[in-house]
């Protein structure tokens, strides 16, 4: 069992990676601007959390936690303070408290600009990818944290498969409940630490695709 922290705990990924992770036996701390709208689950906690905040408050909600998930997306309407630097603020929290898991979800291809003109679906939320190609980098190169960064194809809300495709490929989308359940697993695969991971709809159970990375 494992004391998870989620960033972004009322959202819809969160949601379904809150369920996952609680039905593999850990305590989750579900942190939101709104914890009212946080599932309600036994062994689910859900504390206020606001992105705006300093770091020394952020690391307040996050003390005593083994890992650390930054799952929230401010959809457009606040991508500086929430999806860059409140990513970063959330990094340099876990840090103070001596957390050292961190697990990243990011958008396909952030860290390569260069693809972002090329993918209509990348195109149209090119500052997102924005904002996430500076905390993803910053993730990288200015944290000794032990991350993993899940970079998923367009998310959409149809039932989940449970099987994917890592790295490069043709597919374009992710079911939710797919992206949610990859989360999840992460956090018992070690081997994905230090990885950037690009996931598409596939035909490999998740499990057997990260158990190859």
């Amino acid at each position: 069992m494992k004391k998870v922290f989620v960033v972004g705990g009322s959202g819809r990924i969160a949601t379904d990676l809150i369920k996952d992770l609680v039905a593999t036996g850990n305590e989750v701390t579900a942190g939101a601007r709104h914890p009212e709208k946080v599932i309600k689950l036994n062994h689910v906690t859900a504390v206020e959390l606001n992105l705006h905040d300093s770091v020394d408050k952020i690391a307040e909600s996050m003390k005593g936690m083994d890992a650390v998930y930054f799952v929230a997306g401010s959809r457009g309407k606040d991508l500086l303070q929430t999806d860059a630097m409140g990513a970063v603020k959330t990094m340099q929290a876990a840090e103070k408290d001596g957390i050292k898991r961190y697990i990243m979800l990011s958008s396909l291809y952030a860290l390569q600009p260069e693809m972002w003109a090329k993918i209509p679906s990348l195109a149209s939320i090119m500052d997102y990818n924005i904002a996430k190609f500076f905390a993803d980098n910053y993730l990288i190169s200015n944290t000794s944290l032990n991350y993993t960064i899940l970079q998923p194809a367009s998310l959409t809300e149809e039932p989940g498969t449970g099987k994917i495709q890592i790295g490069e490929g043709s597919a374009t989308t992710n079911p939710i409940p797919d992206v949610a359940q990859t989360l999840a697993d992460i956090l018992q695969h070690n081997n994905t630490i230090g990885h950037v991971i690009m996931m598409r709809s596939g035909n490999t159970p998740i499990e057997e695709a990260l158990d190859k990375i």
